[in-house]
């Protein structure tokens, strides 16, 4: 069907067949067929000239009389048959390029021809075939001069630099001596040099091009752009629209916005044009009217540095240098060996649970089951290394309830400590009853470190705890938790839990890759590792120690992780990625700009008393503890705090909220048990390292391996002794409205503490100007709420200090509080 265009000063006619889209399709897989004809041609190529080399090494003196003979000759007769593989033209092919001309350097010929043909056939490059190409030649040339140079200097085999190599380096030789091998070498490096770009300190910069009126980056032309280019350079046509002036009213031109993908799709035109209205215009009876359809652009070819984008360059990068190592610091680290843990002779030891112990404890069970009215129709015993895990099947109509009401009545008839029934084990139609062993099993470190599934284990922040009570080695990912709130009273093995953690971390992560935040309010537990610090540990810049002691020095640090979670963020955010592990490794394929990204390592940090750090500072640690447990986790900043008081005024709503993880060791009351659990069982753990894990639903027994100071001790002077970073890693120094204030006697009340105005209206409210008043209600330390008192002078909220009473307030209404705070701000 024709249109019509009705111009005023002349017409064009553009003739617009409804089947010419059907015919470019045709021309599309005409050409697709020439591309897959051609592409096998360079494949048989090279694969011909890949068997003729090969076989030439073995059997070429044997067709040398062959192949210097006619090939008409060799066909008419010949009582020496030809042993090449590839035949008379395999033998032809391999004594041309290998005595005649470039020798074995004309081996790089085969993967060029093999990755032309991937191009070609399947449009895809595993590396730049036009680069390759460049490449293949010089190297086919410098090959063959150095391998000449080797043949004319030490007399061996003529094929090894070919006819060329061997009559260069003659004529090298008498010109300037043995000095040609320098010359060779010099233009090779000089390629090299340039060809690759090699400078002293490489930046990643990321180039992209962008179509004229378009804003969207074209990172290269498609498979289907291809095919349209290819078929120009074939078929020399192009596709043309005649239009009539009589239906100008009735044809508007589609014009798709350009992108950097371009798909085709059979469209009916008469349909399409039909749904588009086009607004008359006035026209005059002369108008010549001009109408071309112009190339898109992204379908002609471009420079191929026009077309580099940032995955090019880096992998250009990758090519050159390699992947980033972030262990290239510390590149003759050694991870501790097994050697250092003490090996216990576990068989030898009477600690195994007897048959005649587990048909007692059966019997006793089922006695006092029945005594209830309780029938069973299955028992079962797993025995673990502190306790036996028994699992009934009640008969039909018995209620779990009924079952799990009877956890004093079994303890009182096992005459055990830690009977604890589960209920409904999970997956299972059985009911789990728990019975300590009379005799303990001690796990030692080395059996659970050196396990294969411990050894094998690929997770971020790999962990090991000890074994479940069906004796399987523990392995869980700190990084999956993210955050582990640890108790258990004094003396049942909360400090080896923490040690054993850091050891199991220790055993599996480099330096460069984990750092370790340690606070240590009693100043003994976690002295051990100390001798880390120029591996392992993180600190503010001027802390005199890598392990935080002094309760004061411990706000500083909290608040210098949020500000280190805060910067992390602002680089995730720069990069595009969600979470570290992405960062990493777009860091490691160098797709970052190392001026600007840095690899970023996991931070651990550990607590090992709480209680006392609420006790001094309250406030002060509860909120950046809640801040970096509610964010930290996508950055890699993971918390690991632990106490020996779990109560309700240490482990407050906002941490426990935020700890989605949590271990008790043995507690002393079932509202300690539930304070840390949510649910009772921690109460009747039998100590020594007995302990539930709380992951979410799922609450599971373990038996914590015993790793001991000794043992710690030569790990970390094991990797103290070795070479470490100049310092222990920096964290950044924390805001000053973040410390806590100034120091006393400078008043600047531009810089008010971050509490002020919470204290102000406190004050105002009691009417009563106490430090003490302060602390209690604010949770703050001693020292911050006596500067909280000092500020509050300063701002004439309340007066001066008059000995052992409470100062006066001087403003008495809220609404004047408000009017004083306002003009402060």
């Amino acid at each position: 069907m024709a249109k019509k265009i009705t111009s005023p000063s002349n017409t064009l006619q553009l003739n617009f067949e409804k089947d010419s889209h059907k015919e470019s399709v045709k021309r599309g897989e005409l050409t697709a067929r020439i591309r897959l004809i051609l592409a096998l041609f360079l494949v048989l190529t090279g694969l011909l000239l890949l068997i003729s080399f090969a076989s030439s090494f073995f059997v070429g003196v044997a067709d040398q009389s062959e192949v210097e003979r006619n090939a008409l000759e060799v066909i008419d007769g010949s009582d020496i048959p030809v042993k090449n593989l590839a035949g008379l033209l395999g033998a032809k092919i391999a004594h041309f390029f290998l005595f005649r001309t470039f020798g074995w350097s004309s081996v790089l010929l085969v993967p060029l021809f093999l990755l032309s043909a991937l191009k070609v056939g399947f449009r895809k490059e595993i590396y730049s075939v036009d680069r390759l190409s460049w490449q293949v030649l010089f190297y086919v040339i410098w090959g063959s001069l150095v391998l000449g140079f080797l043949s004319y200097q030490l007399d061996l085999p003529h094929s090894l630099g070919g006819g060329v190599g061997y009559f260069l380096n003659e004529k090298l030789h008498q010109l300037i001596g043995y000095m040609s091998i320098f010359v060779i070498l010099f233009v090779g490096l000089v390629f090299i040099i340039l060809f690759y770009q090699l400078n002293p300190k490489p930046k990643v910069q990321a180039v992209k091009e962008v179509l004229p009126g378009t804003e969207a980056p074209v990172e290269g032309a498609t498979a289907a752009a291809e095919d349209a280019l290819f078929e120009e350079d074939l078929f020399d046509e192009e596709p043309s629209i005649h239009v009539d002036n009589d239906d100008l009213e009735e044809f508007r031109p589609i014009v798709p916005p350009l992108k950097s993908s371009v798909a085709t799709e059979e469209i009916d035109i008469d349909e399409e044009l039909s749904n588009h209205e086009i607004p008359e215009a006035p026209v005059e009876d002369d108008l010549t009217f001009t109408y071309k359809v112009a190339e898109v652009e992204p379908n002609a070819p471009v420079d191929e540095q026009e077309e580099t984008t940032t995955e090019t360059k880096a992998n250009d990068l990758v090519a050159q240098f390699g992947l980033y190592d972030p262990t290239a610091d510390l590149p003759k680290y050694q991870y501790p060996t097994l050697d250092l843990l003490k090996e216990y002779d576990v068989k030898n030891q009477t600690t195994q649970v007897t048959m005649d112990e587990l048909k007692e404890n059966k019997e006793k069970i089922v006695e006092t089951l029945q005594y209830y009215g309780i029938g069973i129709s299955k028992i079962e015993a797993t025995i673990g290394p502190t306790v036996t895990l028994y699992e009934i099947v009640p008969k039909a109509g018995v209620r779990v309830s009924k079952i799990t009401s009877l956890e004093d009545d079994l303890s009182l008839s096992l005459a055990a400590m830690g009977v604890r029934i589960i209920g409904q084990m999970p997956g299972k139609n059985t009911i789990g009853i728990e019975v300590a062993n009379k005799n303990r099993e001690m796990v030692p470190v080395r059996a659970v470190i050196g396990s294969e599934k411990f050894q094998k284990s690929n997770f971020d922040l790999p962990v090991t705890l000890g074994k479940t009570i069906s004796n399987e080695i523990f392995v869980a990912d700190l990084a999956k938790m993210p955050h582990l709130l640890m108790a258990g009273a004094t003396g049942q093995g909360k400090s080896v839990g923490l040690n054993m953690l850091l050891t199991s971390l220790i055993y599996k992560k480099h330096p460069a890759t984990l750092k370790f935040v340690l606070v240590d309010p009693k100043k003994v537990e976690l002295s051990l590792f100390n001798k880390l610090e120029r591996h392992f540990l993180a600190c503010l810049p001027d802390s005199e120690e890598a392990i935080i002691t002094d309760t004061k020095k411990v706000v500083n640090t909290l608040n210098s992780l949020c500000k280190e979670m805060d910067l992390r963020y602002d680089k995730l955010k720069d990069a595009g990625c969600r979470n570290i592990k992405e960062y990493n490794q777009k860091f490691i394929n160098r797709r970052l700009n190392p001026n600007e990204h840095d690899f970023m390592p996991y931070i651990v940090l550990v607590i090992d008393e709480l209680a006392d750090l609420m006790l001094t500072a309250g406030k002060e640690v509860e909120h950046p503890i809640a801040r970096l447990a509610q964010l930290a986790r996508a950055i890699g900043i993971h918390l690991v705090v632990a106490t020996q008081r779990p109560s309700v005024n240490v482990i407050t709503g906002t941490i426990k909220a935020n700890f989605p993880a949590r271990l008790s060791f043995k507690v002393m009351s079932k509202i300690d048990s539930r304070t840390i659990l949510d649910a009772g069982g921690a109460d009747q753990l039998v100590g020594q390292g007995d302990m539930l894990l709380s992951l979410g639903s799922e609450v599971i027994r373990l038996q914590c391996a015993f790793v001991d100071t000794p043992e710690v001790e030569e790990i970390c002077e094991f990797i103290g002794n070795q070479q470490g970073y100049a310092s222990a890693y920096l964290l950044p120094e924390p805001d000053s409205e973040e410390t806590g204030g100034q120091e006393r006697g400078d008043l600047d009340l531009s810089n008010r503490d971050s509490f002020f105005d919470e204290a102000a209206r406190l004050v105002v409210m009691h009417q009563q100007g106490s430090t003490s008043l302060i602390q209690r209600k604010l949770k703050l330390g001693y020292n911050r709420a006596g500067r909280l008192i000092d500020q509050l002078e300063a701002a004439g909220i309340v007066g001066s200090f008059g000995g052992s009473k409470a100062r006066d307030v001087l403003v008495k209404s809220e609404t004047e509080l408000e009017e004083i705070l306002k003009n402060l701000s």
